[in-house]
């Protein structure tokens, strides 16, 4: 399967436009990640840990994109957009969202 942010495959032709995807993947707040983020926050740098929540968010939603483009039969995914955001559960901590959408396609067969 290909995933791609373009909106074109060089060299191939769509042969049809299976619809729009999407994939929504949230983490809850870690107690002790937050604390040493808070403290990175003061001394500064980066955070580490938050980093690599981004980087494992972006790969599973990556991964359930392509799972749900498979059930449509698509050969690949094109225009693919991913977005990150935070869902306030309440003063005590929130949720990281992350989203990935794009166009599910069957290339034609060459």
């Amino acid at each position: 399967m290909i995933l791609t942010t373009t909106d074109v495959l060089q060299g191939q032709i769509v042969d049809a436009y299976l619809g729009i995807v999407t994939a929504e993947v949230v983490y809850g707040s870690n107690a002790l990640r937050d604390f040493f983020a808070g403290i990175r926050d003061i001394i500064g740098g980066r955070t580490g840990s938050y980093e690599r929540v981004f980087e494992k968010g972006h790969q599973d939603a990556l991964e359930e994109l392509e799972e749900r483009a498979a059930r449509l039969g698509a050969d690949a995914v094109i225009g693919i957009e991913i977005d990150t955001g935070t869902i306030n559960i309440d003063d005590r901590g929130a949720l990281l969202l992350v989203t990935a959408s794009g166009t599910a396609i069957r290339l034609r067969a060459q």
